[in-house]
């Protein structure tokens, strides 16, 4: 609990109480009805006001995210050199009067977005980078007070330092920036760049001011509409290229995959022509040796050629052996019967 705003409120109700006392006494005197104690009740309730309200004008309690400057009839230069800190402190009552001073972190925003920003509308930074192009950036900074330095923020800038300083400094530092790099380095491989080179310039710039810079966050980069259109021109030809790339290399593996299994093809018809003529060799050389010994067989006995072919002929076919250099001496079957055949024997 604040203790200082009690005494101010205690304060407050003490004056009520005393004009209300003075009222009362006033309406009975009015009534023909003294009151004996009415002074002393005047009296005592007025110095008891005036005692809190001066004891409320001298108790400031400071706020541990706080800093105060005393301002001071009292003293030559009109404040005291040194800050309040944090916690009750006690300054002269109606001589000096204290104005408190956040040291905690603040942002101030600048955006495109009517409702983001601490100025209503387009607050965007509109710069011009070093190939001439025009761009919006969107940027938040965040910073504090600098404690050791909450007087001279108070003499140089009151209540103010924000607009009139970090909105003006954190402004012209992003244009002297954004003009050392061209568009399409704002928003690709010199993003990173131009971020640090604006911390470095506002952090020194605020720092000489009594502030501290926290962080510098870029929070959008708008081109114009002409700029936007190439970009997503250039954009759609790129993926064009890409796809077409692409298609190329996907033609190039199914061509090398199809050559792969036309040669896979080939040596397969290689080795199936190389076993097929490997079994006809093979083959070849069993016929051989067979008809070898074919007629190994027929020149050691000549009739079994003529068994063969008798054993060949059709079931129904009879045949009957005789001698080709003897004569008849048995009867000899008809040969008008059908499927009869006389075969003469060789001597």
């Amino acid at each position: 609990m604040n203790i200082a705003y009690v005494i101010r409120a205690l304060s407050t109700v003490s004056w009520l109480l005393f004009v209300g006392i003075v009222i009362l006494a006033v309406v009975r005197a009015a009534q023909g009805r003294n009151m004996k104690s009415a002074p002393v009740m005047v009296i005592a309730t007025l110095l008891f006001a005036i005692v809190l309200t001066t004891v409320s004008a001298g108790l400031v309690f400071i706020r541990p995210e706080q800093r105060g400057v005393v301002i001071s009839a009292l003293d030559p230069q009109g404040y005291k050199s040194e800050a309040l800190q944090p916690g009750l402190r006690w300054v002269v009552p109606f001589a000096e009067s204290v104005i408190t001073y956040p040291i905690s972190s603040q942002t101030y925003t600048m955006s495109i977005a009517p409702e983001e920003g601490q100025v209503q509308g387009d607050d965007s930074v509109a710069a011009r980078t070093s190939d001439g192009q025009e761009v919006l950036i969107d940027a938040s900074v965040i910073f504090a007070v600098d404690p050791e330095q909450v007087i001279d923020v108070h003499i140089q800038w009151q209540d103010r330092y924000d607009i009139d300083l970090v909105r003006a400094v954190s402004r012209g530092v992003i244009r002297d920036e954004a003009s050392q790099y061209r568009v399409d380095e704002i928003v690709s491989a010199k993003r990173q760049e131009l971020i640090q080179g604006i911390e470095a310039e506002l952090s020194e710039q605020l720092q000489q001011n009594g502030l501290i810079l926290r962080n510098f966050i870029l929070r959008n980069i708008q081109f114009s509409p002409e700029y936007a259109a190439s970009v997503e021109q250039k954009q759609i030809a790129e993926q064009q290229a890409q796809q077409a790339a692409f298609v190329v290399q996907q033609r190039a593996q199914e061509a090398e995959q199809a050559r792969k299994v036309a040669e896979g093809q080939a040596d397969a018809n290689v080795i199936a022509a190389e076993g097929r003529a490997e079994a006809r060799l093979i083959e070849a050389e069993a016929e051989a040796k067979a008809l070898k010994m074919i007629a190994d067989a027929l020149r050691d006995n000549p009739d079994l050629l003529t068994f063969e072919y008798i054993q060949k002929l059709a079931d129904q076919i009879r045949v009957m052996l005789v001698p080709n250099d003897n004569p008849f001496l048995l009867p000899l079957p008809s040969l008008e019967e059908e499927g009869a055949v006389t075969v003469p024997s060789t001597p």
